[in-house]
């Protein structure tokens, strides 16, 4: 299976010709459209939404993300990790970071394959998708060069980010903190509001703000059916 997870959106051709690529390479393979509206130029943030959205995939699936505001640059590699039994593929960015810091097994490479064609700007279709899709497959380019992962972990980033790094369409603020790191009668206080625990929407009246474990086991904060009315409120 492959999941791609990208800041794209959905106007224009970018997630299309990715996605033809994909099926030129790995005919037979499902391909999961998982997201493409994550934290636009930000891979710090979407290193820890990645993180949280991955367990529900069976094992050896391959996720191709794209969130690489240095698409070109001399910088910024491009990389294939495989964190416990997962696959990912995209920029060396940060973007890797939050997986390959909680995987207990993780291996790392650099990709050295390039395509004839090779455009300035987007690499998601031209570099990863053939590379992605080749893995599908249970293969890899000859010479992809393996590296010592603990080495390509940037520093400076926190088990959990206390930031708001994802607003969903119903307003709904997803955090950077899992649940479990916290205790569980922990009070939060938003825009000098005190933010209780609550187990489901339903918990609350309705427009009453909360804080809940959401389905990836991030805190995220609510208003019980509220909209994007109340997301300067929650931010």
């Amino acid at each position: 299976m492959i999941a791609l997870f990208t800041d794209f959106g959905w106007q224009g051709p970018y997630v299309g010709q990715m996605k033809a690529v994909l099926y030129k390479h790995a005919l037979s393979k499902p391909i999961v459209d998982l997201m493409h509206d994550a934290p636009t130029f930000n891979p710090r943030s979407s290193a820890y939404l990645l993180a949280s959205v991955v367990s529900c995939f069976a094992k050896d699936s391959v996720f191709l993300c794209i969130v690489d505001p240095g698409v070109g640059s001399a910088e910024r590699k491009p990389v294939i990790v495989k964190a416990d039994d997962y696959w990912f593929v995209g920029p060396d960015n940060g973007l890797f970071n939050i997986v390959a810091k909680r995987a207990n097994k993780l291996e790392w490479w650099d990709i050295t394959w390039q395509p004839d064609n090779l455009s300035n700007t987007f690499h998601g279709r031209d570099l990863f998708a053939p590379v992605a899709g080749l893995l599908a497959n249970g293969k890899m380019h000859d010479g992809e060069q393996d590296r010592n992962p603990l080495q390509r972990i940037l520093p400076g980033w926190e088990d959990d980010l206390a930031e708001i790094i994802y607003i969903d369409k119903y307003g709904n603020c997803v955090t950077g903190v899992r649940v479990n790191s916290l205790d569980d009668n922990i009070q939060l206080e938003v825009a000098n509001t005190t933010l209780f625990k609550a187990s489901t929407f339903s918990s609350v009246p309705i427009g009453q703000p909360f804080w809940f474990e959401n389905s990836g086991g991030l805190v995220e904060l609510a208003v019980n059916q509220g909209t994007n009315k109340y997301t300067n409120y929650a931010t």
